[in-house]
């Protein structure tokens, strides 16, 4: 009885170094641009808004901590039933990204209420239950790379020490 426990222990503990080595999966919708300015969706706002997928990319794969997975546009125009459907309805958020093998899926806005300044907001659904597991916003004063760059920086921290707090074995 005694070996059979202990090959059962033995396997417990591989099986466990196992799931804690592996990393979580996070797919990163295109960023949507709601501009309710006087001259909404200009051509700058529109290319600034279309790189920050990967700047968030970039910002969560750092130190090979999570990976990225990809959800081409075709697939995501299937899902998406009009502006803003992913960023409100999180079941078919997540069920787009489980068909990518996702854990996590973003999605996210860039508001743009006025000429001055801006706010990134980004949820991040878990896949499993198919609800939103957390919500961050971040103000961008200005409309320079760098503070756009900085603002996606700080909010990939915050994605970084909530998903590692979910990830914790208890």
């Amino acid at each position: 009885m005694r070996p059979r426990l202990r090959v059962l222990a033995a396997l417990a503990c591989l099986a466990a170094g196992f799931n804690a080595a592996a990393k979580p999966r996070i797919a990163v919708l295109d960023v949507e641009l709601y501009d309710t300015t006087l001259l909404p969706n200009g051509a700058r706002e529109r290319q600034r808004t279309a790189g920050m997928r990967s700047l968030l990319e970039q910002s969560l794969a750092q130190n090979a901590a999570y990976d990225i997975v990809g959800i081409d546009a075709e697939s995501r125009a299937a899902a998406e039933a009009g502006f803003g459907y992913l960023f409100a309805h999180h079941d078919a958020a997540a069920k787009l990204g489980r068909r990518f093998g996702a854990d996590w899926v973003l999605v996210a806005r860039h508001g743009k209420p006025s000429f001055l300044y801006s706010d990134l907001t980004v949820q991040l659904i878990d896949v499993n239950s198919e609800r939103l597991a957390a919500r961050y916003s971040i103000e961008l004063k200005g409309n320079h790379a760098a503070v756009t760059q900085r603002g996606v920086d700080k909010l990939a921290a915050k994605l970084k020490t909530f998903i590692a707090g979910e990830m914790r074995v208890p």
